[in-house]
């Protein structure tokens, strides 16, 4: 079985994570993917919604998308939700690595030099990457010279053995499609003004927020925008 990390604060969890989602289980015929709500993501600011609550929004995610399911690998501790750390929890319980690929969009994998344990957390499992709005997966060879020798394209739909084939071949897959232009702060923007949420999130997600107050104070217009799972061994300068 191959499974997909996808990991990230979620808060909330929306189209865009869930595009990301499907795109790489498509292209990499994943057979599962799980996602990894951070208990406590890397970085300086802390989430608007907690642990629990941002928990089961991505248990209510895995609802509507098939193929997905949520784990609480990073709810176990509370130190900072590193994926080096994630990682080395896997092992410890048995698992094979090489059985794994992190999801993660390219906004927040143009980052990856700054990750806790890099470079070699790239050794670890593959990585998929897949387009974000604004950052498409293309423009990562001229972000990351570095690594560019280590990143394949992967087509939208590609026959199983012709992904494995690829993914041996280097553990940087790009897929590049295009995935809906919304943002946890476009959310939680959006629920402040009183606005509609269609076309941002799940119903059932947006119900659960409603029921439960969720982001009704936040007060975006202090907050940098910066949304994508980030697991920078330090917190940026302030």
């Amino acid at each position: 079985m191959t499974v997909g990390l996808f990991g990230g604060t979620f808060d909330p969890v929306h189209l865009g994570h869930l595009d990301v989602v499907r795109a790489a289980r498509q292209a990499l015929n994943l057979d599962v993917i799980w996602l990894v709500p951070a208990r406590t993501p890397p970085h300086r600011r802390q989430p608007h919604a907690s642990a629990a609550h941002r928990f089961a929004m991505a248990a209510l995610a895995t609802q509507v998308e098939t193929g997905v399911l949520v784990s609480d690998l990073e709810m176990e501790t509370s130190g900072p939700s590193y994926t080096a750390a994630t990682l080395d929890r896997l092992e410890s319980r048995g698992w094979n690595l090489r059985n794994f690929c992190f999801v993660i969009g390219a906004d927040a994998f143009r980052e990856i030099e700054a990750w806790k344990d890099y470079p070699r957390v790239l050794e670890r499992c593959d990585f998929a990457v897949v387009s974000r709005p604004g950052v498409p997966v293309s423009e990562l060879r001229r972000t990351l010279p570095a690594l560019a020798g280590r990143m394949v394209e992967i087509p939208p739909r590609r026959p199983a053995s012709a992904t494995a084939t690829a993914a041996r071949q280097a553990s940087i897959l790009l897929v590049d499609v295009p995935t809906s232009p919304v943002s946890s702060t476009d959310v939680r923007s959006a629920i402040v003004r009183g606005a509609s949420l269609e076309g941002l999130l799940p119903a059932v997600i947006a119900d659960y927020i409603a029921r439960h107050g969720l982001y009704q104070n936040t007060r975006e217009g202090h907050e940098s925008g910066k949304e994508p799972h980030e697991d920078t061994a330090t917190p940026p300068a302030s």
